[in-house]
């Protein structure tokens, strides 16, 4: 029998049940693909996703697309992979999309504001919601495509010198702290930095700053915060569901087949879950560990809460007024948050009220 008729009359179970399969199946380019990374490669959480990621579209591809991860400032700077990206310098980036609102504010929409999502919430509007179509709208701007790549749940809030003992102590106060929430401390009094993950621990060591926040107890831990200070404060609330991204140039992404436009969609896929799944599991021991070496954990004092909420209403109502790309995304994320809040005020939270006060 002919084989073009042969492969009409058989269908798919039959063609791959006569071992025609492979010259269809894998008939897909070799591709190579960079990955800029703006984490370290000490962080096995943050780092590590993107490493997940790329070992899948390998595994997915045959080995036909190839995707080497390079740690921050191997390739370009931590804060520069959108530049890289956009570029084209490399393919893809896998970051935090809040480290770049001094090109726009929308970018903090992508990842985390204060008093924001949670992380659940956060992927549903991503996912559910509008929020994926909104951002991806917003980054055709930046000849980017983005795809989720992780959710660090709530971060804690940082380590500090000195006790935070009312919103007073702000004042002055030289931070590490990303994102939008630089502009919520700095209209709290305070003098924020925006540094990334890497340089920090020197900062606070040599006393360039008075205090740092960067995720949570196992990172923190990992990067030595603890030594060179002991006030351990919570919640971030800045980052209540931070989103990071896996960010594809455009026309790299567009060159791609089918085939492989699924697999990156599906590596993407499981590289978002696996990172929040191991800050959940690796947070725990991490907290007690440091809670064991001498940290002091506080909590933030509510009038601290009340001006940074106070302060972050205001801010959103004056982009909201100046920015157009912000005030499309803001208004559908607004009404998200306040639906969801409802619902999970009545189930997420009356079930985690009551275990929390339980002796398991």
């Amino acid at each position: 029998m002919e084989r073009r008729s042969f492969v009409r009359g058989a269908g798919l179970a039959g063609v791959l049940a006569a071992g025609a399969a492979p010259a269809i199946v894998h008939a897909q380019a070799n591709v190579r693909w960079r990955l800029a990374s703006s984490f370290p490669k000490s962080l096995d959480t943050l780092y590590g996703a993107a490493e997940l990621f790329a070992k899948k579209v390998g595994e997915m591809s045959g080995g036909k697309f190839q995707i080497s991860v390079h740690g921050a400032g191997e390739i370009v700077p931590a804060l520069g992979v959108v530049d890289g990206v956009q570029a084209g310098t490399v393919e893809m980036a896998h970051t935090a999309p809040y480290y770049f609102f001094g090109k726009d504010p929308t970018f903090a929409l992508g990842c985390a504001i204060p008093f924001g999502l949670n992380s659940r919430q956060m992927t549903s509007w991503m996912v559910e919601g509008n929020g994926l179509k909104l951002m991806r709208e917003f980054y055709r701007n930046y000849n980017i495509i983005n795809f989720l790549g992780g959710n660090t749940g709530a971060q804690m809030g940082g380590w500090y010198r000195k006790e935070i003992k009312s919103a007073a102590d702000i004042k002055g106060l030289k931070m590490r702290i990303a994102g939008l929430a630089g502009r919520i401390f700095e209209r709290m009094g305070g003098v924020p930095q925006n540094l990334p993950g890497g340089e920090i621990y020197s900062a606070l060591e040599k006393g360039t700053i008075d205090a740092a926040e960067f995720v949570g107890p196992y990172d923190d831990l990992k990067l030595g915060f603890n030594k060179v200070a002991q006030n351990y404060y919570y919640p971030a609330w800045w980052e209540g569901g931070p989103q990071v991204d896996f960010y594809v140039n455009t026309k790299a992404y567009e060159g791609l087949s089918a085939e492989y436009k699924a697999i990156v969609e599906a590596a993407t896929a499981m590289g978002h879950i696996e990172l929040q799944a191991k800050y959940d599991a690796k947070n725990p021991a991490a907290l007690k560990q440091l809670v064991g070496s001498g940290t002091k954990l506080f909590r933030f004092p509510k009038d601290v809460m009340d001006a940074a909420f106070k302060e972050s209403m205001a801010y959103y109502a004056e982009l909201s007024a100046s920015n157009p790309a912000w005030k499309k995304v803001y208004e559908d994320f607004n009404v998200f948050r306040r639906d969801a809040n409802l619902w999970f005020r009545f189930t997420e939270a009356g079930f985690d009220d009551f275990m929390q006060s339980q002796k398991l």
